[in-house]
């Protein structure tokens, strides 16, 4: 039975509305790089009796009575992820990875110190310092970019920025960057001026728990994450470290910094979440993104497309239209037409609006979860080609869409989502 299926008679509205959604998933390609296929059994247990009780504050240093499980849950959720993740310390309770940057810079900063993080169009995220986000608002923000050659990190560069500006909070991480960060590398230059470094893995915590990209840790003074991309777990964030002289105050920064009462029956799938990723079967399906990845890269150079950095050395594609007749936003909106759902992205150097962008971000989580393989990553690069041809002379004819949809609905019935459940539409 659906977790969601008592809804059926309660709110049927609603009901059909998780239903559709269900068979969006299912009948379509997912491609967003920063989106994954959660575990049918954590999703089912996200529904379970945490969700009634309020537990502000820390395990054992409750305001509220009636926590002795409740404490016991967050435990074992933060034994399991520092284990994972070769730390000492671990704050669960962050609702989001963006709480979990705020939470940090709450507890590393004061309003107006300076932050060096990754350029917003170079790959960057928004709680690095862009100045529509709190993180621009509150803080002073400025940013290193991609080599203009290469379009990679340029750590020489970054290190003369950093001796320059002198940042009291160096940020490395990204939403849009292929290519694997060299912590050790950030970790000296931060350590040049006296500045905390703080990595967000949120994108590729699910590789570094495989041990399939080189770990923050040691070199770290915190890092920040999300528990739903690369980890396939709830939608959640949580911050690891090992000095313990910061501990009273990061835990700070998430409460009563940041957040009231954590959301303790999502923290009890989170430790479900952790305890997943320690697997062989988790370890294996990350390899199988990283060849998904790669193999989709080299399909889509073959046929002749630009991609930044060229190419991929984790689960993301970033495909480059900066010389092409159409923007990011028309491939995105022609791929949704035909069921492959991606996000369009600026790209460095964009001339476009970031409304339009001159690129599109592929991922390749979500296909791996459903057990798609490199031969299906082939025959999808295909489909995007004929796509982008087809813009190149103006929108997409209807025959050719209608085909195409063909063969992402086979594509999709090849490898089924959650095959236990049929969506009722």
């Amino acid at each position: 039975m659906k977790p969601w299926q008592s809804l059926k008679d309660t709110d049927p509205q609603m009901h059909r509305l998780m239903e559709t959604e269900l068979h969006r998933q299912q009948s379509g390609l997912e491609m967003i790089a920063s989106e994954n296929f959660i575990h049918p059994a954590l999703m089912a247990g996200m529904a379970n009796a945490f969700c009634n009780k309020y537990a502000e504050g820390l395990p054992r240093k409750r305001y509220y009575g009636g926590c002795e499980y409740v404490d016991e849950m967050e435990e074992l959720a933060i034994s399991r992820v520092t284990k994972l993740f070769s730390c000492r310390y671990a704050n669960v309770q962050p609702h989001s990875g963006a709480s979990a940057n705020a939470a940090v810079m709450m507890s590393l900063l004061e309003p107006g110190d300076k932050i060096l993080g990754l350029d917003l169009m170079h790959g960057g995220h928004l709680t690095h310092g862009s100045p529509v986000n709190f993180s621009g608002k509150l803080y002073s923000p400025e940013f290193y970019t991609l080599d203009p050659t290469t379009e990679r990190i340029d750590y020489d560069a970054v290190e003369s920025q950093v001796k320059k500006f002198q940042p009291k909070l160096l940020i490395t991480g990204a939403s849009a960057y292929p290519r694997q960060i060299d912590f050790a590398a950030f970790r000296t230059i931060a350590d040049q001026v006296g500045a905390y470094l703080m990595v967000d893995m949120a994108h590729i915590a699910g590789l570094v728990a495989a041990g399939l990209h080189p770990s923050p840790f040691p070199h770290a003074h915190v890092v920040t994450s999300t528990t739903h991309k690369t980890l396939r777990g709830p939608r959640g964030g949580f911050i690891l470290w090992n000095d313990a002289g910061l501990t009273p105050t990061i835990n700070k920064g998430v409460f009563p910094g940041l957040q009231g009462g954590p959301l303790e029956h999502i923290i009890a799938i989170k430790g479900s979440c952790f305890l997943l990723a320690a697997s062989e079967s988790f370890s294996a399906l990350q390899k199988l993104t990283l060849d998904n990845a790669s193999t989709f890269s080299k399909a889509l150079l073959d046929q002749g497309h630009h991609l930044v950095t060229g190419g991929t050395d984790n689960h993301l594609v970033l495909l480059s239209l900066a010389n092409a007749p159409f923007t990011g936003k028309d491939l995105e909106q022609t791929l949704d037409k035909i069921g492959i759902t991606v996000n369009k992205n600026t790209i460095p150097k964009d001339k476009r609006s970031p409304f339009l962008t001159s690129g599109v971000r592929f991922g390749t989580p979500a296909l791996s979860t459903r057990g798609f393989g490199t031969d299906d990553m082939i025959s999808i690069a295909h489909i995007v080609s004929r796509v982008t041809e087809a813009l190149s002379s103006g929108p997409a004819p209807n025959s050719l869409l209608k085909e195409l949809g063909s063969q992402v609905l086979a594509l999709s019935q090849k490898h089924p989502l959650y095959p236990q459940w049929r969506a009722e539409v």
